[in-house]
């Protein structure tokens, strides 16, 4: 049976669609977010409350503590588990997220490199005590291809793919091979013209709807310590906030920035790969055209 999967920018319009798909196709929806894994980051990744996913069962939802370090792999095998059994109960999996990785990682053969937990403390403390600034000049000297595709801020992949060069002798760019499917799959990508604003728009629900106090909530659950949790997009910030280096206002406007600094990067991602089929999220006729994609 073939895995839908819908793709594309933050505030694109996905989830609507991917429910609207599961109506029709008899389907169930598996969360390909990487930040809507974390229990308690309901208000910041905008997620479905139950009401809003219209009797639709969701899957890989609510898994890991905002203490738990993301991993592809391990996700990998918990949507992998999710799609197959969804398959096997004769219904429509719909892989629905804007984590490009993560869609890579189930939808192809995609094998992940090891950890070493002393080499990983090592380059996380170097991290710690200089900042991200020379670890990238350490990856750009030895994978110049993979400094081009991380940012120079982003300390976690910067040292993820420090980790793998050092633990397989290869650039880290060989660790993500050219794609070869695992299942058989339609990948429909949607995007619109006016993200920005709706951008800055869902950011303002987001403050009105409580997430200074949810994150001020997910701290006491571990959050600032969480080294995944505490970067996602609004906590962030909001973290900021609580500690004092930013005011509500700056914590909203950062929110909104780096937000769209995100979409530039997830169209980056999604745009250079062919196998998506692309719709405007704003045509009147979207849910038919994206079923005459999925056949």
């Amino acid at each position: 049976m073939t895995v839908i999967a819908v793709v594309g920018p933050t505030a694109a319009g996905k989830s609507a669609l991917g429910i609207a798909l599961a109506h029709a196709l008899g389907g169930e929806v598996v969360n390909a977010d990487s930040m809507q894994l974390y229990r308690g980051m309901d208000i910041g990744t905008a997620k479905l409350t139950p009401d809003e996913r219209e009797g639709v069962p969701h899957h890989v939802l609510d898994i890991w503590e905002v203490t738990e370090p993301a991993s592809v792999a391990a996700y990998q095998r918990v949507a992998r588990a999710a799609v197959d059994d969804v398959r096997a109960r004769g219904r429509v999996p719909i892989l629905v997220g804007g984590s490009g990785l993560y869609v890579r990682a189930v939808l192809e053969e995609f094998e992940f490199p090891g950890t070493d937990a002393d080499l990983r403390a090592s380059l996380e403390a170097a991290l710690a005590a200089g900042g991200p600034g020379p670890l990238y000049e350490r990856l750009r000297a030895a994978d110049p291809a993979a400094a081009a595709k991380i940012l120079p801020t982003n300390g976690r992949r910067i040292v993820r793919a420090l980790e793998v060069i050092a633990l397989t002798g290869a650039p880290f760019t060989a660790s993500l091979p050219d794609p070869k499917p695992y299942y058989d799959a339609v990948q429909i990508g949607v995007d619109r013209t006016d993200l920005a604003t709706r951008v800055e728009e869902r950011v303002d629900v987001m403050f009105a709807a409580g997430l200074v106090a949810e994150t001020l909530l997910l701290t006491e659950r571990g959050l600032r310590e969480g080294r995944t949790a505490s970067r996602a997009l609004g906590y962030q910030q909001v973290l900021a906030h609580l500690a004092g280096s930013l005011s509500l206002e700056e914590a909203r406007a950062e929110t909104v920035r780096a937000t769209r600094r995100f979409v530039r990067r997830q169209r980056t991602w999604f745009r250079r790969d062919p196998r998506i089929a692309w719709l405007d999220a704003t045509r009147p006729d979207l849910v038919e055209a994206a079923l005459e994609i999925a056949g």
